[in-house]
């Protein structure tokens, strides 16, 4: 067999086992929001928990994502329902504020205190879930300014 159909064959192959773009909500926040997420999300890590990125259907300059099953991350999000009560709480990751919600298949994690909303869903999958906000941590750190402490 010619060398070039072998590695036609063999790049068939690698396109037939990686997963498509995984489905993640686009918010619309305003224009500025917008513009300072899509720098946020540009600096996301190449990997999180060890999973590479991957892309999100639609395409959208707000979001990303990691691995199969994929850990979503989404800037611009408006402020989780639960996190303004009372008794919600903050707790910190490598100096990042963040709420946590668990949901059915995981958490979602939402960054408090800082200019920009960042949200991250990470599958029970990854267990325990908050390690990978250890992996954005620089990013907002460089880019989602700090307004208020977790305290």
């Amino acid at each position: 067999m010619p060398k070039f159909l072998l590695a036609a064959l063999g790049v068939i192959v690698l396109a037939g086992c990686s997963p498509g773009p995984t489905p993640v909500p686009v918010p619309s926040p305003a224009p500025a929001v917008a513009a300072a997420c899509t720098q946020l999300i540009q600096a996301m890590p190449a990997k999180v928990l060890d999973q590479k990125k991957r892309k999100t259907s639609p395409e959208s300059p707000l979001t990303t994502a990691y691995g199969n099953p994929s850990i979503e991350v989404t800037c611009g999000v408006a402020p989780p329902a639960g996190m303004a009560e009372a008794q919600s709480q903050c707790f910190q990751v490598n100096g990042v504020g963040w709420f946590a919600k668990q949901v059915q298949n995981g958490y979602i994690f939402t960054t408090i205190g800082r200019e920009l909303y960042l949200e991250m869903a990470v599958p029970s999958k990854y267990s325990p879930e908050a390690n990978a906000l250890t992996d954005v941590s620089d990013a907002i750190h460089n880019h989602n300014k700090l307004v208020t402490p977790c305290t």
